[in-house]
């Protein structure tokens, strides 16, 4: 975390009462006390202050992002140490914590991580993982991002196995006025359009329109790679508070993209999102949520048609309070039903081509405060999946905050990976007969996972995070041969192991005007197949994942209204298939013409003509980039 301009602990906000009185993000210095206070949910599913959430949660702050220059989800995340994020494509990443990043080439994807966008997951069950493509906010709408590094399953149910990303929107109210974003670079160019307005007290909305063309990324030579890819993204916020204690907000988006691929026609996205929420806070501090929401997503092959096309209906009841004294209680359900239709080609394909997919689940979590310094978290969550029936995700959470400036912690989760169509309905053939297939008895790939880490406050002037972990791993995906005829092979959980490493971040703030922030991450897998499990494809399908990660951040507050930041980052080497580590550069300097007007140059990957960040990726070439917002 670095400056946080729109930190609710702080009390700031952006806008004032009228529509012209929206200025540009205020670079104001925040005390390192009031970043410490920024409110979370993602641990507890309550707002809690980031120094006493005791798990790795880094906050990606409003302002982070305005100064880092990130235009696009997975750029936001970068600035996260805990993660791992490499471009693949023009329009693709890779995304992890803690390692599994998948390998493409044994259809083996980084599944392990859950995404939701105000409450609204965005992990497709289809597969298991995310389509980063089809994900995209107004960077200027951002609230927070917040990452969980480490299970999350008692709260956030399967597939928030090795870490939750929960990424916030601002208040209706807090993006009053209109926004003009245009830019142009030597790969992308956007446009952004918002507006919000007040219909009476208590009631208020915005609707955006935003545009994004992203060019091609290299070959090894230099040449375009061909893959370039456009997205316009349309949406609206209406926040409303009927009476006190009352709030509904009601959310949509729709999207329409093309992407190219080389050597094929390319794809088209698309999708549309409706969000209906409603909170009732009693004068006691309990609090009751509902919200529901409908998610579509549709891909499909320009030449062929084949493609998928996704349909979500979810609703979720939240209900917290607090029980003598001394515990906070939450608890809840939600019921979900995903329902797909596939088009596959006649080599490839799911059998059967449709599927209704039902989930329900049940889950408490109760914090006890044993002392004064220590709190226990005891949280539990039943999961009663399309294929397996129920599955029963515990945890455990111990913390001593002896001061405000120190807090220690410990815990003990269990997390499963579930199985999807995908690893269980999918159909390969070569050569006229069928080689591959989903596993009909495919089970969850299981966590274990321990956790301890320290939270400090040394002075004034500085604060970090260092957490460590033991994971240990069975069941996960394999591929084995048919017995007696061999083929087809099958996916099934032969595979094992364990993995454990390191995730460190702080800042330092050097002057009122300078910011210092940094990170580091060892990751160690040990990893083997099950005896009589076949071994193909190698231990490596799991994936290819750097050893150790470190970054380094600085923020200055410059004369005459401009900001100045550079980003460092190193990657190490990826071992097998090996990628060369390297050392990364990013900088923004941005003018502050006026309260309503602003001017910035980016430039990305300025020490190298280009980078291959993940195999089987495309060269990522350097690139700069003129941005300018007007505020009216």
């Amino acid at each position: 975390m670095r400056l946080a301009t729109a930190g609710a602990a702080a009390g700031l906000t952006l806008a004032g009462a009228g529509a012209h009185a929206q200025t540009l993000p205020n670079f104001a210095s925040l005390s390192i006390e009031e970043l410490g206070e920024i409110q979370v949910t993602s641990v507890s599913k309550r707002a809690e202050p980031v120094r006493g959430a005791p798990s790795a949660i880094y906050v990606i702050t409003h302002d982070d992002i305005a100064r880092a220059g990130a235009r696009t989800i997975p750029e936001m995340l970068r600035l996260a140490p805990n993660l791992q994020v490499a471009q693949t494509s023009a329009s693709g990443y890779m995304i992890t914590a803690r390692g599994f990043s998948g390998s493409p080439a044994a259809q083996n994807f980084s599944n392990k991580l859950l995404v939701l966008i105000d409450g609204r997951s965005v992990y497709t069950p289809l597969y298991s993982g995310v389509y980063w493509d089809m994900q995209d906010v107004l960077p200027e709408d951002i609230e927070r991002i917040e990452v969980i590094s480490g299970p999350g399953a008692a709260l956030w149910g399967a597939n928030a196995v090795n870490g939750v990303i929960n990424i916030t929107t601002r208040k209706s109210s807090d993006t009053q006025g209109g926004l003009l974003q245009a830019g142009v670079g030597s790969r992308e160019r956007t446009l952004g359009l918002r507006y919000g307005g007040r219909i009476k007290d208590g009631l208020t909305y915005r609707v955006y329109l935003r545009a994004l063309k992203d060019g091609d990324t290299e070959t090894s030579t230099g040449s375009a790679k061909g893959d370039d890819w456009s997205r316009v993204q349309e949406g609206f916020r209406v926040d409303w508070e009927p009476s006190s204690g009352d709030v509904v907000t009601v959310q949509g988006d729709g999207y329409d993209g093309s992407e190219s691929e080389p050597g094929k026609a390319g794809q088209n996205i698309e999708g549309q999102n409706l969000l209906a929420r409603w909170t009732h806070s009693s004068p006691g501090g309990a609090t009751v949520q509902i919200q529901t929401y409908y998610d579509r997503t549709k891909r499909a092959s320009k030449g062929t048609g084949q493609g998928f096309t996704f349909d979500t209906y979810d609703i979720d009841l939240q209900h917290s309070f607090t029980l003598g004294g001394r515990q906070d209680v939450v608890w809840g359900g939600g019921l979900r039903r995903n329902r797909y239709q596939t088009r596959g080609a006649p080599t490839f394909f799911f059998s059967p081509a449709s599927r209704d997919l039902n989930l329900s689940n049940l889950f408490v979590q109760d914090s006890i405060s044993l002392t004064p310094t220590t709190r226990v978290i005891l949280g539990l969550k039943v999961e009663d999946g399309p294929y397996l029936g129920a599955e029963v995700l515990p945890s455990a959470r111990i913390s001593w905050a002896p001061n405000d400036g120190l807090m220690v912690w410990a815990a003990a989760s269990r997390a499963v990976r579930a199985p999807t169509p995908f690893d269980r309905d999918v159909v390969e053939i070569v050569g006229g007969r069928r080689f591959l297939t989903g596993g009909a008895d495919y089970q969850s790939e299981k966590l274990t996972a321990y956790e301890a880490g320290v939270r400090a406050q040394p002075s004034a002037k500085a604060s970090f995070s260092v957490s460590a972990y033991y994971n240990v791993y069975d069941d996960l995906r394999s591929v084995e041969f048919t017995p007696v005829t061999t083929f087809p092979l099958h996916w099934a959980n032969r595979m094992e192991g364990y993995t454990y490493g390191l995730e460190a971040w702080g800042e330092y703030r050097v002057a009122s005007w300078w910011r210092l922030a940094g990170g580091y991450s060892a990751l160690d897998k040990h990893l083997k197949f099950e005896p009589g499990s076949s071994g193909l494809l190698g231990l490596t399908q799991a994936g290819d994942d750097p050893k150790h990660q470190a970054s380094l951040t600085s923020s200055m507050d410059l004369p005459r209204a401009v900001t100045l930041d550079l980003a460092f980052r190193h990657v190490g080497a990826l071992p097998n298939p090996r990628i060369p580590s390297y050392v990364q550069l990013d900088s923004r300097i941005a003018w502050n013409l006026s309260d309503h007007v602003q001017l910035s140059l980016s430039g990305r990957n300025l020490l190298h003509d280009r980078r291959r960040e993940f195999i089987e990726g495309a060269y990522v070439p350097r690139s700069v980039y003129l941005d300018m917002q007007l505020r009216f």
